[in-house]
């Protein structure tokens, strides 16, 4: 059974720092392509991040370049992002996904507010 867990979301102040994980299980970690989505309250859901296998590839969302680093450690099938200079509108639930199925985990709180 695939089993995506995301963790490390809280509450930051506007340009505070937070480190999400996402702990995988059930499926070849190491071949799949992963991302990160986000769903703000009252909107849709917003890709943020892909990562490819290796860890070399790494693609952002304008909204959040420059500012989050996408990562992942393979032999421990875990998915990362480094939030940094948060602000108020990356307030939001935070998935890690399967690129290949679109599959999700129950994801992680994350508030920016003071």
């Amino acid at each position: 059974e695939v089993q995506l867990v995301e963790s490390g979301g809280g509450l930051v102040q506007p340009g505070g720092s937070l480190t999400l994980s996402c702990a995988t299980s059930g499926f070849n970690f190491s071949s799949a392509v992963m991302s990160w989505v986000r769903q703000a309250p009252g909107k849709g859901l917003e890709w943020v991040s892909t990562i490819g296998r290796s860890g070399i590839y790494k693609h952002y969302s304008e909204a959040v370049k420059g500012r989050f680093a996408i990562s992942r450690d393979n032999p421990k099938n875990t998915l990362y992002l480094q939030m940094s200079s948060l602000k108020p509108d990356g307030t939001a639930v935070y998935y890690c996904q399967m690129v290949t199925t679109q599959q999700r985990g129950q994801g992680t709180q994350v508030t920016v507010s003071s």
